[in-house]
Parts: structure tokens; sequence; C-alpha cells
């Protein structure tokens, strides 16, 4: 059957893969937003469902007043003798670590420190040995990718830290996983920079320790040329071979908003493709060495639609997030709605304002939402958030001890600028609505967001926004928009009737 990619749509880099137990699991980075590292399982490879997090517990991860952008970059995951492992970064402390479980849907240990610099952190479980791997310098100051042997149980390393690959000559070389296939010991690595120069390299020695020799035709796989196209930023890929034999590369890569318009907002997904090793022992990857919107791939099965997202079908738990390490009791969470309780820390903080989010997984959306303000002054609503400093925010404010006189709003957060009204085409940001209650509605495409609220005049759009102020190419960093509830002062609000639907 034919597939479209991406398989996992929406802000979710850096994936890694592995098969266990009958079934393929996949992790990828989650930055700033707790709980960390999103956790899916798959029958198939192409519809893949999230089933919770990795680190779900404070003490596991400090979050603590980071900006966005930092915390937990690319993990790695691996099945060995019966346990799950998860390696990663903590990039704002400089800290690789990992987690283990014997329960896929159970908790994870707490944190194994491995004393060896860099990022993207992978693991190699060969004949007895341990192998953790890294990009940064060895112990003798040379820079590249790093390799040292470890003892699992304690995370102790049983060796110096070894450069063992300098790469193909690309900048920003990452992403190293290394992996026994026959023969060979394959180093799969990425270069070129997580955006549009991305690519994936790899290099083969039949000793652990190198010396490993370059695929002659570097990079493996890559959309650096390939213009016009949507999908770009191809790189940072793990393999995974399917139970029928076949090999598969998970890479990250972004959709752009238009293909004539560099700018990403959703942030980096997942995509899949093929691999095929030829009687030489080299593999490629896609059909042509870049990454296509469709494949072939064997089994008769359906690739499943986004569809609706309501608190009724969501988890809280699962599916949703928070901003770095959250306030328990500034929540109030059940099966149907929310209440959320604000506080002074605001969107435009690098601490933890009462925010609950989920990934913006396409361009076209609708989404309503009815917010009703309980008691207290402040803002609370939905946000459409991808750095503190980038932001479009709609909802309820009460600015009166008590909620009679209520106000639609509609704020816009634009390079720390806040009074964009003009520059982002946005209309009255206030409005009074009637009694204690609106609903707030958006209509999204991959050019815009409209927003909407019930106010005295009816249904009023409040804001226009355009997406490409919420992209990457603007905003910086690694992560994409999140669609989140928020309040915001001494505001209590209750949410009811939340629907996401994807177009």
């Amino acid at each position: 059957m034919k597939y479209k990619n991406p398989v996992v749509k929406g802000f979710f880099p850096d994936p890694s893969v592995c098969f266990a137990e009958g079934k393929y699991y996949l992790v990828c980075s989650s930055f700033q937003y707790f709980p960390g590292v999103p956790l899916f399982e798959s029958e198939d490879l192409v519809n893949w469902m999230q089933i919770g997090y990795v680190l779900t517990r404070p003490e596991q991860i400090m979050l603590d007043k980071i900006p966005s952008s930092g915390g937990v970059f690319a993990p790695t995951i691996r099945y060995h003798d019966g346990r799950f492992y998860m390696v990663t970064t903590n990039d704002t402390t400089h800290e690789n670590f990992y987690v283990y479980t014997d329960d896929i849907r159970g908790e994870w240990s707490d944190p194994i420190l491995v004393d060896q610099g860099g990022i993207d952190p992978s693991l190699l479980f060969d004949d007895g040995h341990v192998y953790f791997v890294s990009n940064g310098s060895d112990d003798f100051g040379d820079s590249g990718v790093v390799q040292c042997e470890i003892d699992i149980a304690t995370g102790k390393k049983l060796s110096a830290s070894k450069c063992i690959w300098h790469g193909s000559g690309g900048r920003y070389l990452e992403s190293p996983h290394v992996y026994k296939i026959e023969d060979y010991y394959y180093l799969m690595a990425a270069e070129g920079g997580t955006e549009y120069g991305h690519m994936v390299t790899y290099a083969r020695s039949k000793n652990i320790w190198g010396p490993f020799d370059s695929y002659p035709k570097n990079p493996v796989l890559t959309n650096r040329n390939k213009a016009p196209y949507i999908i770009q930023g191809i790189g940072h890929g793990d393999l995974v071979q399917d139970r029928n034999g076949g090999w598969h590369i998970l890479t990250l890569g972004f959709r752009q908003i238009h293909m004539w318009q560099p700018f990403h907002h959703l942030g980096r997904e997942v995509f899949l493709m093929p691999v095929t090793f030829g009687a030489d022992g080299w593999f490629t990857a896609g059909l042509d060495g870049t990454a296509d919107e469709e494949y072939e791939i064997e089994g008769d099965l359906e690739q499943k639609p986004l569809g609706t997202l309501t608190f009724e079908n969501t988890l809280w738990d699962v599916d949703w997030s928070y901003m770095r390490k959250p306030v328990p009791d500034n929540y109030e969470l059940s099966a149907d709605k929310a209440v959320l309780h604000g506080s002074k820390v605001t969107l435009f903080d690098t601490d933890s304002p009462t925010f609950i989010a989920l990934r913006q997984r396409d361009f076209c959306f609708e989404l309503s939402v009815k917010v009703k303000v309980l008691k207290g002054k402040g803002f609370a609503g939905v946000t459409l958030y991808h750095t503190e400093t980038e932001h479009y925010d709609i909802g309820v404010e009460n600015v009166n001890d008590t909620p009679d006189h209520c106000s639609g709003m509609c704020r816009a957060n634009i390079g720390g600028l806040t009074d964009v009204k003009g520059r982002m085409g946005l209309r009255g940001d206030h409005s009074p609505i009637k009694g204690d209650t609106s609903v707030i509605r958006i209509e999204a495409d991959a050019f815009s967001y409209k927003m909407y609220a019930d106010t005295w005049q009816g249904e009023f759009l409040l804001g226009y926004g355009q997406t490409k102020f919420l992209s990457s190419e603007v905003c910086g960093g690694f992560t994409g928009v999140m669609i989140g509830l928020f309040a915001e002062g001494e505001i209590s609000a209750e949410f009811t009737d939340f629907s996401l639907k994807y177009l």
C-alpha cells in the first residue's frame, strides 16, 4: 500500500526507533516541555499512537527556568534482553544520561549519568559489550563522533572516549548511531545543520573502533537541493528492520507553508523512507536519495487521519504537555473539562505559566472551546505558542474582582513586541462579551490564523495572524507551534466543549 509523509505530524523532532516484542517504538525530543520525551507505538511503522512519555517525574529532568529550545535534546531508544533504554542529553545542564524500564507502559528509572560530553547520544549492544556514542570531543581533544564502552548497570566508562569518525565534511556533525549489520558496523549521522542543508551520511567498518570508511556517495539522504518542494530539512535518521526483513529509515524533516515560501511553523516532523542494501553492503535511502511524500510499503493497511481531538478522546498525561516544571495546584483536569488557575507567571516568562497544550499537527484546522471566568482578574484562553517571544493569544480578560464585565481579547507577541496589530492584521483587541463566558474559535490554514470570540456583537473576528511569524525562520530554535490553554493573573477559568478538528 501507499503511505504519505510525514508519518508523525507536528513538533516531534529527532526520531529514534526500535523493534521490540512484536511492535515498533519511537521517541522524540521535547526540549522545555514536560513530561519529557514523547513515546509512540506502532504495528506497521506508518500509524503511530502516542502511549505516554519517558520522563514523567520532575526529578528525572531539570527544566526549571530554561528558555525555549533548552532542555531535552535528541533521545535514542534501544531494546536489549527484555529491557528498554532511552538515552538523551539535557542541553541546559550539559549532562548525558539514560533511563530504563522493563514495562514500556510503566515508569522509567531514575537517570544514570555517563561521563562523556557532546549531544545526541546513542547506545549499541554488541556481543556482551555496550558502547555509548555521541558527538563532541574525546578524551584527547579530537572532535567528531565520540565513543566509549560503558557498564550499563552503572554508566561507568570502561574505556576512554575516542573519536571514531569526523564525518563526510558537512558542518554540525550530529545524531550518531552505530549498528551491527552482518559483517559491518555502520555509523550513521547527520550533517549540514537541522535546517535546509540537513542530510544523512554514513560510514562503515569491520571493527567497532574503526577506521570507518565513508559511503562514497554521501549524503545518502537529503532534500537540500530538491526545490521547489514542500518537504525540506531531512536528516537525523535512525535505521530499523521490519518484521519482514526490510529496512527503513525514520528521519526528521519539515514542511514549508508553500513551495515558494521558505517558512515552517509546525516544527520538525517524522518521515519514513525505504532503505535498500546492495550486494556490496552499502545501502541507499529513498528512491533517489531524497525524501518524497509517498512511498509503497509491504502490507495491507490504512493510514489513519488525525480526525478531531477533544477532552474526551485525549488523555491529559499522554497527549498534552506542560511548560517546564508545572505547578500541580494550578490545574484541575477531568474527562470533560479543565479548570486553570492563573499565576503571576505569563507566557512571556521563562518560568512555568499555567499552560497545557497539544502540538499543532497539521496546517489546516478548526478549533473551538468555551471559556468561562470563575473568579479573579486576569486573562485566560487559547495560545498559539512557539516561544516566549513569539505567540498569538486569544481569550477572555477580566479586569474586575467579579466576572461581570469581561472582554474578548486578542494579543500578539512577535519578536518581543506586543504592539503589532497593524503588522499582524489584528483588529480591535478588546470587545465586551455577554456575561462571564465566551466561545473562542480559531480557523487555520498554511498561511494564517483567524481568531474569533463570542461578544455582544455576536461572533467577532478579534485577530488575524500570519503563520510565518510563528515559523522557525522568525522565532529561531528547534520547536514548533503548540496549541495551548492558559491562564494568567489571579483568574480561574473553566474550559469545556473543546474541539480541535483537522481538515
